[in-house]
């Protein structure tokens, strides 16, 4: 097979949750256990950090594999979805796994996979183990797919566990209260191992306390370090940060949702020089935190795409996320907002809509995925709640269309789901 051929078979043929959503989504590690005894169990040849959460996991986890780099390790890092290129899911110091690789694990696995009747997900996991495996990584950043306690990733003996924050989403699967989905993250926790916690409310706090402390696992919550002292997003798309103990740090995720992030990072930093894995050296969170799009190859993160007119991207999707996406996007001074809009149908549209700025001009759009809401059923909602704009059929048309329509003092945003900026990304560039 080609690569095409191979990622055609990987999207079509394997149960996959970001094209069919529930239907695509296996719970249990069954085929997970299987697939990882039949490679050998490659998990078990380097270090890993494990992380969770409603928002941000992606973001943290790029930036501790930012840090991990800086310190000179070699470094593996899987997250998803991916925007443009399967391949952006698996890498090694910021470089994507190979074409030839990825065809290969499957031609030479099918007789044994396929009678199992893998998802995606879950042959997706075996192949990023073997493939860090086969790199002879140090230690890698493993994102959790869905939820923790089920997930296919979840098979990992990490160095630390990191759970970023708890918010509504994906409720068919992980519950319908803050508690309940608090419970399948904390799944991650692993006995006697570090854990952070980056935000908590009322509700999910205990639930970390009462798991941790079944489970002997020393607890941290970052929000009460209190590392971050200030911070401020300066005119030219960087973000400041005043610290306690590292003095002034800039990032280059500048969107406001990074400073509950970083204050996560700075709080993992923290239990990795305890453990000797870092040194205690401001220059690695220096580097890490400037250079994490550089070295790792991130997207997605009010990702600054033109200035004239200033075009941001953004892979914000749920209420949790638009809390922090429609305040920056209200703060930003130009002539005229115009908003490239659209979101998949098992999200809470309306709470979004009703966050999203009056005097913007919209272009709803859809995705192209099966999971993504139709246009006109977008702008059915804006509508009802007083936001004006026009159906587009497409990501490209509607994005072309504000652009013309967008003077160089402009701002376009697109976003609402990930799969609106992955094909903004792909076929707009």
């Amino acid at each position: 097979m080609t690569y095409r051929e191979t990622t055609d078979y990987l999207f079509n043929q394997l149960p996959m949750f970001e094209r069919q959503g529930k239907a695509g989504y296996k719970s249990g590690l069954d085929n997970t256990m299987a697939l990882d005894s039949h490679y050998g169990h490659p998990h078990r040849n380097f270090k890993t950090i494990h992380v969770a959460g409603t928002n941000g996991k992606g973001s943290t986890s790029h930036t501790l594999a930012a840090l991990l780099q800086a310190a000179g390790y070699k470094v593996g890092l899987y997250t998803s979805p991916h925007l443009v290129d399967f391949r952006e899911r698996i890498k090694v110091n910021g470089l994507c796994i190979s074409e030839q690789y990825v065809v290969d694990f499957v031609e030479r696995g099918r007789d044994f996979f396929e009678p199992l009747h893998p998802s995606f997900f879950e042959l997706t996991t075996a192949m990023a183990f073997k493939y860090f495996s086969d790199q002879m990584v140090d230690i890698a950043v493993i994102e959790v797919g869905l939820g923790g306690r089920l997930d296919c990733t979840n098979i990992i003996t990490p160095i630390l566990s990191v759970i970023t924050n708890i918010s509504f989403d994906h409720t068919q699967f992980l519950g319908n209260t803050l508690e309940s989905i608090a419970r399948e993250k904390a799944g991650i926790i692993k006995y006697g191992i570090d854990v952070v916690v980056g935000e908590t409310c009322n509700a999910t706090r205990p639930v970390f306390e009462k798991v941790a402390r079944e489970k002997s696992a020393p607890l941290f919550f970052a929000e009460d370090e209190g590392e971050i002292v200030s911070s401020q997003l300066t005119p030219s798309g960087i973000m400041t940060y005043t610290t306690q103990h590292h003095g002034t740090l800039t990032g280059v995720l500048a969107g406001n949702y990074q400073v509950k992030n970083t204050a996560t990072v700075l709080s993992a930093y923290k239990r990795l020089v305890e453990q000797g894995v870092l040194a205690d050296d401001d220059s690695l969170l220096k580097k890490a935190l400037t250079t994490v799009v550089e070295t790792t190859g991130l997207l997605g993160r009010w990702q600054t795409i033109s200035r004239k007119p200033l075009v941001i991207c953004d892979t914000g999707h749920n209420v949790a996320a638009w809390k922090y996406l429609s305040r920056q996007i209200e703060s930003v001074k130009c002539s005229q907002k115009h908003i490239v809009f659209g979101m998949v149908n098992d999200k809470d549209i309306t709470s979004v809509a009703k966050m999203l700025p009056k005097d913007a001009k919209y272009y709803f759009t859809q995705a192209d995925s099966h999971r993504a809401l139709k246009a006109d059923d977008v702008a059915r909602v804006c509508r009802a709640l007083g936001l004006e704009g026009k159906c587009y059929s497409s990501v490209s048309q509607a994005y072309i269309s504000a652009v013309k329509a967008a003077s160089d003092h402009g701002f376009v945003y697109v976003g609402g789901s990930s799969y609106i900026v992955a094909d903004f990304l792909a076929n707009c560039f």
